[in-house]
């Protein structure tokens, strides 16, 4: 049978408002029952101790903190919607999209994919009560309420398209859900699933229906399995798992809490009453279960019972156990049941019971189970094999099997058989990352950064790198955005500062891109090398330094002392032509390689004197041995020159450069890098009169460190010689645009053939004109320097580089701590990007760890007072009666023709206007506020939205839908349209 992985979970249980307050509640053994708050129900109005008829026997009961409280902003639904919204339907929403998230899913990748939902719940009473009120009844309410919208709404707003049902199988509706779920991905239909139950008591009906039927305790609680076991207390829960199938949730990474081995549902058919549980089909239904999972009773270390402590349940699921498990002999199989600390939580239920197995066997311990002052000696619980667990249990650390029952009212009963989580991959240590955040709105954003901050501040720095990558995958398709990189001290900071308002540089909500980035590359020529350059960079990213070893490998064959002695060596030699300019290409060579292999989109690639032969080579126009041999041979030949010559670097025009020189036959130009930077080479002691000259005319000059005259008729001897070591190089095109340096223009891959590169020797550098060429010829977001040093970057600014583009280093000199790709990899992000960011981490993305889940806004409340009339607060029950009330009447042509006096349509005017239909404030809009994606106003409310713009303003009453729909996308274009055509109509703009 397949095995699904248990990826994600999210709850709110009474008393947890997550999973890990969850687990701490059942590991502290805390009962959560409460007396019935006044916000549900007058419990005073109901409560006889003696449980008389229409009366309930019990005033209290397990309730979950604010649930009347939903982010609405978040899923972009409006107020006036949101009011109508079934709070379990509110709830879903949250918890779904924050068990996406543990599962290492980021929610909206999920788009237009078959995911399924499957919700399993047995109560709507906020359905009975809107919707019997029927004077109040809208088209909000409506599809507020009732079962099926509970899965709907989750795929509606997330767009998900694989399955999507509600699931009511009474007290085993979620666990239904997880079933079903099951199937779903063994049958292909999906390849992630969302599980969920949902169950709020929102009026008396059931406690009464449970104390008529003798079924509830007094006390408001269960005593499942106990001696004192008298009958249910009810309970609340809304909860979700994200199932994969188990091959899928390995080969993606993803943290598994425990693998659903079977599951199985039957019926008790005809028992002895339709509420009461029937033995046999308990039995068949758990040997049906360990046969599809392959395993043996023996081998199940506890059971999460259905256990809801009546006398009845109790003790024929005690004996279907036993003619299970009484075969063990002297060990035990431990039994539990969560509903002695949280109630009976009915449809949420079996998915309470299936969470707090997947953490038992996540966490390698049982907690105890709630049960009263002593076991029930009159369930035989030790000679049927069992043991009830009074206190946490440990578990052994592989290959543990545990069962979860959940048993329905009406006889529909659900098994499922876990497995311990296998051994994965561990996530590659890391103290440095990328830690990114996203949310819709700035406040939201701000309130999960607190959040990570403090999730930060404890996590362990070899931990770091894994919990970043995973905020990269998580945390990334929201609006706006926080990203920065560093270590953990440095995060923790940096989230501190942006908090504190000090970084608001961190932050940004340009719109996500559906393109690769655009980069213009830039290698860098001799003179930028120093001893040990990238050292840092090639320690931690084994990306770069594999890049690096395919360089080496390459160019050792023509170095005496090897590559790696020359670029990170002792030697004082390694600063010689001869072993410099390898080195500089295999540095370049590495960091574009690096950089290409994130999928960015090369603009165009332009590399300085030397570092056009790596320029050439990542566009492919060399293999990576063409260029090794071209470099070597070309730096050992220098290399060999006679030493002498000498370098200036001088602030002046090349008019004036060559005015100065014009009297100096052994000085020519060597370099035009830009429109006043300018490198003379030549004879040293011309090069020092050029100097002295240029100081008198009062100008800057800067010898460069150099060991030849570069650039310069002195490099001529070794041509000859040069051309024909490389006699025969074939080009290929290139894969690229390459704007030459030698040339000053864009330059075929065909073009760059031995003659290219022996008449580069000597050839001036037109830096100048290159930049300007492939500035004119093509638009790019960023550019990059491939190189030891930015030096290139700052040059580029001089020769005309658009303000705009933004400049990325590489590596930034002597003093790089290797993050500088890290720090590229947060540019790209925050602008919108999404660049593959294994390479530049130097790692796969592997193990994904669990992040802090989103942390939703509770500012926003949506309630009733406990009248069927009042469903929402007044103001918004009268945006409720009014927009969903019949349309305005559209005035007859004949009425409209007659002269009458166009209202005054100004902005303040529309605007409270928008903000009455959907249920806003007017503070909370403003002009760029997108209708649907912002406000919430899908095709009903602007239905109604241009129903009252009418009503409004008659002169509109001709508009028609077809024609206003497709204009308005925003706040200010409904503003503009109206006051457009209400002008348009008298000529002049109210």
């Amino acid at each position: 049978m397949t095995a699904f992985a248990v990826v994600g979970i999210d709850c709110r249980f009474p008393g947890a408002p997550d999973k890990d307050a969850f687990w701490r509640l059942l590991m502290d053994g805390v009962v959560t029952d409460t007396e019935v708050p006044s916000q549900r129900w007058d419990v005073d109005a109901y409560y006889r101790p003696d449980g008389a008829a229409g009366s309930m026997n019990t005033r209290r009961a397990h309730f979950i903190d604010n649930v009347d409280a939903f982010d609405n902003d978040h899923f972009g639904i409006a107020p006036i919607e949101a009011a109508a919204l079934d709070p379990q339907q509110r709830l879903l929403l949250q918890t779904a999209w924050r068990a996406l998230e543990d599962g290492g899913i980021d929610p909206r990748s999920l788009a237009g994919t078959p995911t399924g939902v499957f919700v399993g719940m047995m109560s709507s009473e906020w359905t009975s009560l809107q919707l019997l009120d029927y004077p109040e009844v809208t088209a909000f309410r409506g599809a507020g309420s009732g079962y099926f919208m509970t899965a709907n709404r989750i795929s509606y707003h997330l767009n998900l398209t694989g399955p999507s049902m509600a699931i009511d199988s009474a007290c085993s509706s979620s666990l239904m859900a997880v079933h079903q779920g099951c199937a779903a991905l063994r049958a292909g239909d999906t390849d992630t699933v969302i599980a969920a139950g949902a169950n709020l008591l929102l009026t008396p009906a059931l406690s009464i229906f449970y104390t008529q039927a003798g079924l509830s305790a007094p006390d408001g609680r269960c005593k499942p399995f106990g001696q004192s076991a008298d009958g249910i207390g009810r309970g609340e829960g809304v909860a979700a798992v994200v199932l994969r199938r188990l091959d899928d949730a390995i080969a993606d990474g993803q943290p598994i809490y425990a693998v659903v081995k079977s599951s199985v549902t039957n019926h008790d058919g005809r028992s002895n009453g339709i509420t009461a549980p029937n033995r046999r089909s308990q039995v068949e239904l758990m040997r049906r279960a360990l046969a599809l999972a392959e395993v043996e009773a023996e081998q199940i270390s506890f059971v999460e019972a259905h256990g809801t402590g009546t006398f009845l349940g109790d003790l024929i699921e005690a004996n279907a156990l036993g003619d299970i498990h009484e075969v063990r002999g002297g060990k035990p199989c431990l039994l539990g049941s969560v509903k002695g600390n949280i109630g009976h939580t009915e449809g949420s239920a079996g998915i309470a019971a299936f969470i707090k197995a997947c953490l038992a066997l996540h966490h390698g311990v049982l907690p105890p189970t709630v049960f009263g002052d002593s076991a029930n000696a009159g369930l035989r619980l030790d000679a049927h094999g069992l043991r009830l667990a009074d206190s946490a249990q440990q578990l052994p650390v592989h290959g543990v099997f545990a069962g979860v029952s959940s048993f329905g009212l009406g006889g529909s009963n659900v098994h499922a058989v876990l497995e311990s989580a296998p051994a994965t991959a561990v996530a590659d240590p890391g103290a440095t990352g990328v830690l990114m955040l996203s949310a819709p709105s700035e406040q939201a954003l701000r309130r999960n950064t607190a959040s990570i901050a403090t999730a930060l501040e404890s996590l362990d720095d070899q931990e770091l790198a894994s919990f970043c990558r995973t905020t990269n995958v998580v945390k990334r398709s929201q609006r706006h955005r926080l990203v920065l990189e560093g270590s953990r001290g440095l995060l923790v900071d940096g989230l501190q500062e942006f908090l504190a308002g000090n970084r608001p540089d961190l932050a940004s909500s340009a719109p996500m891109r559906k393109v690769a980035a655009g980069v213009g590359l830039m290698c860098s020529g001799q003179g930028t090398q120093y001893s040990g350059m990238t050292r840092s960079l090639r320690d931690a990213n084994p990306v770069y330094r594999n890049h690096l070893d395919v360089a080496a490998a390459a160019l050792d064959p023509y170095l005496a002392s090897g590559l790696y002695a020359a670029v990170f060596g002792d030697d004082p030699d390694s600063a010689h032509t001869s072993l410099a300019q390898p080195a500089l290409f295999a540095v370049s060579y590495a960091l574009g390689k690096t950089l290409l292999q994130s999928g960015i989109r090369p603009v165009f690639g332009i590399g300085h004197s030397v570092g056009e032969v790596a320029a050439a080579c990542l566009a492919g126009v060399l293999s990576v041995e063409d260029a090794a041999r071209l470099v070597a041979v070309r730096g050992q030949l220098m290399g060999a020159l006679p030493a002498g010559g000498a370098m200036l670097a001088i602030d002046l025009t090349v008019e004036q450069a060559a005015a100065l020189i014009a009297d100096k036959p052994g000085c020519v130009i060597a370099a035009v890098n830009g429109p006043r930077s300018v490198v003379v080479s030549g004879a040293a002691d011309e090069v020092s009169l050029a100097h002295d000259a240029v100081l008198a005319q009062g100008g800057r000059a800067v010898n460069l460190t150099v060991s030849h005259a570069f650039h310069s008729p002195l490099m001529e001897p070794m041509v000859a010689e040069f051309r024909h070591e490389m006699s025969g190089l074939a080009p290929s095109p290139a894969e690229f645009r390459l704007f030459s340096t030698v040339l000053g223009r864009e330059v075929e891959g065909h073009e760059m053939d031995t003659d290219y590169w022996a008449n580069q020797i000597c050839s001036p550098v037109r830096l100048f004109d290159a930049v300007q060429a492939a500035v004119s010829a093509a638009s790019t977001d960023y550019v990059a320097e491939a190189g030891p040093r930015s030096t290139l970057l700052a040059l580029a600014r001089q020769c005309g580089l658009p303000p705009q583009t933004r400049s990325l280093a590489l590596c930034s000199g002597p003093d790089s701590t290797g993050m500088e790709l890290l720090g590229v990899a947060a540019t790209l992000l925050r602008d919108g990007y999404s660049p593959d960011l294994s390479p530049l981490y130097g790692r796969p993305v592997g193990q994904l760890h669990r992040i802090p889940p989103y942390v939703f806004g509770t500012s926003s409340r949506f309630w009733f007072d406990g009248e069927a009339a009042a469903a929402v607060p007044k103001a918004v029950t009268s945006h409720l009666r009014e927009q969903t009330a019949q349309p305005a009447a559209v005035t007859p042509v004949a009425e409209r023709q007659q002269p009458a006096q166009v209202p005054t349509a100004s902005e303040g005017a529309i605007l409270a206007l928008i903000a009455d239909v959907g249920g806003y404030s007017v503070g909370q809009l403003a002009r760029t506020s997108r209708l649907s994606d912002d406000l919430g106003y899908d095709s009903l409310l602007q239905f109604r939205l241009l129903d009252r713009l009418r009503a409004d303003y008659p002169h509109l009453g001709h508009i028609s839908i077809v024609e206003v729909l497709p204009k308005i996308h925003s706040v200010g274009d409904v503003v503009d349209f109206v006051v457009e055509r209400l002008g348009s109509d008298t000529g002049v703009i109210q």
